[in-house]
């Protein structure tokens, strides 16, 4: 287990990590909130494209080679990051990072179903827990050891940190985890994916036709069009709808005719309970992402804070949200959790409207923790209904594409900033941002209690 909980920690370590490093390095390079932005938006873009991707690649080629094959891309990005550093080499470092880091969470989930095969008893839910704690922990120390180390070592060293992260993760995997059984793991999702989709189970394409390498292209080819509309809001690029448009439409007529899709069109259109939790999750970490990079960035340029001081009022929202996470588990119902998840969103919001550069402490504290409970609640209860919507034999997709629309939530969150903020974070801007994320608030609230899939029986009992 050690290995893979070092890898998992990666993803989330990277992406909030970043978040109070920003204004020092817009300060070092000269280049304003707008222009930081793209760090943000870069890796949870190539998040968005590498966790369904890496997670077919783990199926089809093995997830001993795919992990280890992330660790040394997150090696060579910490590199990068390390030894170039300009905005663009930054980027290419982030986006690196997002398309290693992707790999290590689909990975550890097939080698320990491997196991259980091996053992013939099934994997214990502590171990399986072990690997949402990793998540949790290393987002809630995120922001603090990034201000941590930008403030002592400079901001090159959260970028530098993977290198002995992702080679002690490498060794241990070279050591301890096993050799990928290709008579089992790829052939066998290789037959399951041609007998969910044609009905026989019959081997018809090749392992590459499978990873439906033009369905990818043309996913990642919507995002990033779209990505780029989103980062100049300040300044739209209309021009870059129609281009969007039209591959958003060539991926849906491609994808609705495959056998084996990257994207299955054909069940989201029919399953709109599972679109509609799509939804919710995206806005939901539309309006956290909001906060979690627009308020730290606002605690150093309006507030005054340094960047460690700032990841240390963070750290409230992270662990609240790691607490109610744990605590979200152990519900039995769906709608309830995400009904005051939505409530706590839109109170936390009107909040920061009240906010400014001379608020006290005692008022920042609480206004963390306002974002961080939701955010717990939020991500077991979507995971819940995730788990209960998604088709038969599509659970992997599923949860793949619930964590696409966490990183479009993240990506449209980088743009807002960056529209609301300009060169430097104030109390103007802040109150800009608050007011949209208030709006998406009371429209979670609408959308969640609306939800006839959330009846708790239904929620629970479908499949």
């Amino acid at each position: 287990m050690t290995p893979l909980l070092l890898g998992s920690v990666l993803n989330p370590v990277n992406s909030t990590m970043i978040a109070t490093a920003l204004a020092s390095i817009g300060a070092d390079l000269h280049v304003g909130a707008a222009q930081t932005a793209w760090l943000v938006a870069c890796l949870y873009l190539a998040s968005a494209v590498g966790q369904p991707a890496m997670g077919r690649m783990v199926d089809l080629f093995g997830p001993r080679r795919v992990f280890l094959a992330g660790l040394v891309l997150v090696c060579a990005a910490g590199l990068v990051g390390t030894l170039l550093p300009s905005l663009g080499w930054l980027i290419v470092s982030r986006v690196l990072l997002g398309l290693g880091t992707s790999a290590a969470y689909p990975a550890a989930m097939a080698l320990l179903r491997a196991e259980s095969r091996r053992l013939g008893r099934e994997t214990p839910r502590p171990v399986l827990g072990l690997l949402s704690l990793a998540g949790l922990s290393s987002a809630a120390v995120g922001p603090v050891l990034g201000g941590l180390l930008s403030s002592t070592l400079g901001w090159r060293a959260i970028f530098a940190v993977n290198v002995p992260l992702a080679s002690a993760a490498l060794v241990l995997a070279v050591r301890w985890l096993p050799a990928d059984d290709r008579r089992h793991d790829g052939d066998d999702a290789h037959r399951e994916t041609a007998r969910s989709t044609d009905g026989h189970g019959e081997h018809r394409t090749s392992r590459a036709a499978s990873l439906d390498p033009l369905g990818l292209v043309l996913f990642t080819a919507t995002l990033v069009t779209l990505m780029l509309f989103l980062m100049h809001l300040d300044r739209p690029e209309w021009w870059l709808l129609p281009p969007a448009a039209v591959l958003g439409g060539a991926l849906v007529w491609w994808e609705r005719h495959r056998r084996a899709p990257f994207i299955d069109v054909r069940m989201l259109m029919r399953n709109r309970a599972l679109a509609t939790t799509y939804l919710r999750h995206g806005m939901t970490y539309l309006v956290i992402y909001c906060v979690m990079y627009g308020y730290a960035q606002w605690l150093e340029d309006a507030h005054g804070l340094s960047s460690f001081t700032a990841g240390l009022v963070m750290l409230p929202m992270s662990v609240a949200a790691a607490v109610c996470s744990l605590l979200g588990a152990r519900t039995k119902g769906v709608r309830a959790p995400l009904t005051v998840a939505a409530v706590l969103l839109a109170a936390g919001s009107g909040l920061l409207l009240l906010t400014g550069h001379r608020t006290p402490m005692a008022v920042l504290l609480p206004a963390a923790v306002l974002f961080g409970l939701p955010q717990g609640l939020a991500s077991t209860g979507n995971q819940a209904a995730v788990y209960a919507q998604a088709p038969h034999g599509g659970m992997g997709a599923a949860a793949g594409l619930q964590r696409t629309s966490q990183y479009l939530g993240a990506i449209t969150a980088a743009g807002l900033i960056g529209l609301f903020y300009g060169t430097r974070a104030s109390d103007a801007g802040l109150h800009r941002l608050a007011a949209v994320t208030a709006v998406l608030g009371v429209g979670l609230i609408l959308l969640t209690v609306a939800d006839p899939a959330l009846r708790s029986r239904t929620a629970h009992r479908r499949r």
